[in-house]
């Protein structure tokens, strides 16, 4: 049986179905519904060839070359399909929820399949992920200095119960010129929007979201502005750790990485940290004295985060000191301290 199904309601199913995108491997690298796995129709040549051929010839010639290039391979789709669904049950989509994707459904309710064909396909559930932004959410955001521990912090949160989003595990950086630690690649623009999305629909938008202070751009990716729009309003908790304490968290955190990397990540910002400075601190870095290092390129740091905190409305901004090094000490002080002072709960409108 092939049921046509909107986006939003199969994201509902009570039992998650799986889901099989049709487009082709670097469509599908792009950008994918979190979770989906590629069936391609058609290679990223064989697209290139069929769709040439729909322009230059017409729709009958392409759909004959559609079935020339696929006629071996369709076998072999419903073996993958089966790997993907053993109990014969998955949704599937292209584009637009055009012939690629119909012509899946067809063979695969033909094997016996139960198909949720998705209307409007992979376009329209973009559609759906800018609407989750565009959406209110009663958001309460974790601001700090660089080395303040706020990741960790947020994470230990999460461990407790609280609804949390952390943009730069999802951005995979760390939102300075050294956030990829070297080892992180950056999902897609398309894929970050995707994948943000994908946690957004799963939290209660009447309880508290807590969210790190993040400027626009995380390394190379942006948060989609409807959301950052609501993060800039929303009330803020800024947390004051000690500088000393700052720069031995960050020289443990980033002393143990490539010292060329470090070199280059300096470099970039040498503009902003000047010359004199850039040359010190990237002595420091050859000289493996990472503290001396950190203490440079946080002068930097620290003013850009002091600029953007003058930005925000100063009757939402409520600063709280820590001390010491137990996280999860740190979290449970945050949430004593929401108790205290009046975090605006109402819910920004969109």
């Amino acid at each position: 049986m092939i049921r046509n199904i909107s986006i939003n309601d199969f994201i509902k199913l009570s039992e998650p179905v799986p889901l099989a995108d049709v487009r082709t491997p670097a469509e599908f690298e792009q950008g994918h519904v979190p979770g989906a796995f590629n069936l391609p129709l058609f290679s990223n040549e064989e697209r290139v060839k069929v769709g040439t051929t729909y322009k230059q010839v017409g729709r009958e010639e392409a759909i004959l070359l559609g079935f020339d290039l696929t006629g071996s391979k369709w076998s072999g789709f419903i073996k993958q399909a089966l790997e993907i669904a053993p109990d014969k049950k998955i949704g599937v989509h292209c584009w637009r929820g055009g012939m690629r994707s119909g012509a899946m459904a067809w063979a695969l309710n033909l094997y016996g399949f139960d198909v949720y064909l998705i209307e409007g396909g992979y376009k329209k559930y973009r559609g759906w992920v800018h609407q989750q932004f565009e959406a209110s959410y009663r958001l309460s955001i974790l601001g700090g200095m660089t080395g303040s521990g706020k990741t960790k912090i947020l994470h230990s949160l999460k461990a407790i119960g609280e609804q949390v989003i952390d943009l730069e595990d999802l951005a995979q950086h760390q939102g300075s010129s050294y956030g990829t630690m070297n080892k992180m690649v950056q999902p897609t623009q398309e894929q970050f929007e995707n994948n943000l999305a994908h946690q957004l629909k799963d939290l209660d938008r009447q309880h508290k979201i807590w969210v790190e202070d993040e400027s626009l751009t995380i390394g190379k990716r942006s948060v989609p502005n409807p959301f950052w729009y609501q993060m800039r309003s929303a009330a803020m908790i800024d947390i004051r750790v000690d500088l000393q304490q700052r720069i031995a968290s960050l020289a443990i955190e980033y002393g143990g990485l490539d010292k060329d990397f470090l070199m280059e990540c300096t470099e970039r910002i040498r503009k902003r940290l000047g010359p004199e400075q850039t040359k010190h601190a990237i002595i420091a870095i050859q000289e493996n004295r990472m503290e001396d290092f950190i203490g440079i390129v946080l002068v930097y740091y620290d003013k850009t985060y002091r600029t953007g905190l003058s930005k925000r409305n100063p009757n939402l901004v409520f600063s709280l000191e820590i001390t010491g090094n137990d996280v999860s000490t740190h979290a449970q002080q945050i949430l004593i301290f929401t108790h205290t002072v009046p975090v605006t709960e109402q819910v920004t409108p969109s």
